[in-house]
């Protein structure tokens, strides 16, 4: 006999998949919530609270992430102006759409379009130097693969929303599972959050390669109260879990060698 529970989650799950499945299918379109509701056959309240529950954002936020995301790919694969694919993706302005990109992303539309969907660095936000003696924490733990496909190079980031998008506050670029450790982290409520990318992927980042996943937080960091290691477990990314906005790190072998000297010199 099935668990009535397990046939609840399986009800909501697919519910908000529908959801998403239809923000997909509309990307350029003004949905709003009630539309996202009516898809997934839940009231309006309830709907939200449901959809921010399984994706760990709210139903803006995610159809927001969705239209970056898919003007990522129709910048790398059709030869559509930045003016025409911020209309395709529901911008009324290009202006408003390349401020959003830029600092979602990390890079403008053309430079993204120009690297071929990557980046060769990950800037982090301008934190203040802690010094001796000073009110800051210490993240530690260990990056663990799947069991079944190559991580490639590994990116780990702070930052303070579900979503890996913007500047983080800190972050780390491995090129093997294994340890990791973050110092000098600031007080506050952080998500831990990773995405790899497989080698030899060729000059341009495909939009359905397999990307590996993992996410971990809220991570309250308070001063002075020590935080336990962090089982940091990659997974396939699934079609409920937030896109990654932030733009990819180029891995070929030179871009590998250029960020592993600027981590070392940083």
């Amino acid at each position: 006999m099935d668990d009535p529970r397990t046939t609840t989650k399986s009800a909501i799950e697919q519910a908000v998949f529908r959801a998403v499945e239809a923000m997909s299918a509309n990307i350029g379109e003004p949905l709003t919530i009630d539309d996202m509701a009516r898809t997934a056959m839940y009231s309006k309240f309830h709907f939200s609270r449901e959809f921010q529950r399984v994706t760990g954002v709210s139903p803006r936020r995610f159809l927001s992430a969705l239209r970056l995301q898919e003007a990522k790919r129709l910048l790398v694969e059709t030869a559509m102006t930045v003016t025409e694919i911020s209309h395709r993706v529901g911008y009324t302005s290009v202006g408003t759409f390349s401020s959003r990109f830029a600092s979602s992303v990390g890079v403008s539309p053309t430079a993204y379009r120009q690297l071929g969907g990557f980046t060769t660095e990950i800037r982090t936000q301008n934190q203040p130097v802690v010094r001796e003696g000073g009110r800051s924490s210490t993240l530690y733990g260990e990056v663990r693969a799947p069991l079944t496909g190559d991580l490639g190079l590994i990116f780990l980031g702070l930052f303070p929303g579900r979503i890996p998008q913007g500047r983080p506050v800190g972050c780390a670029i491995q090129t093997r599972p294994g340890p990791f450790v973050f110092e000098n982290v600031p007080p506050g409520s952080w998500y831990l959050l990773g995405h790899s990318v497989p080698r030899g992927m060729g000059e341009k980042m495909v939009p359905d390669q397999q990307v590996w996943v993992a996410s971990v937080g809220p991570i309250e960091v308070r001063p002075d109260v020590p935080v336990l290691p962090i089982d940091f477990r990659f997974r396939a990314k699934r079609t409920l879990d937030p896109p990654v906005l932030l733009a990819l790190l180029d891995v070929r072998p030179e871009a590998i060698w250029r960020s592993e000297v600027t981590n070392r010199a940083g």
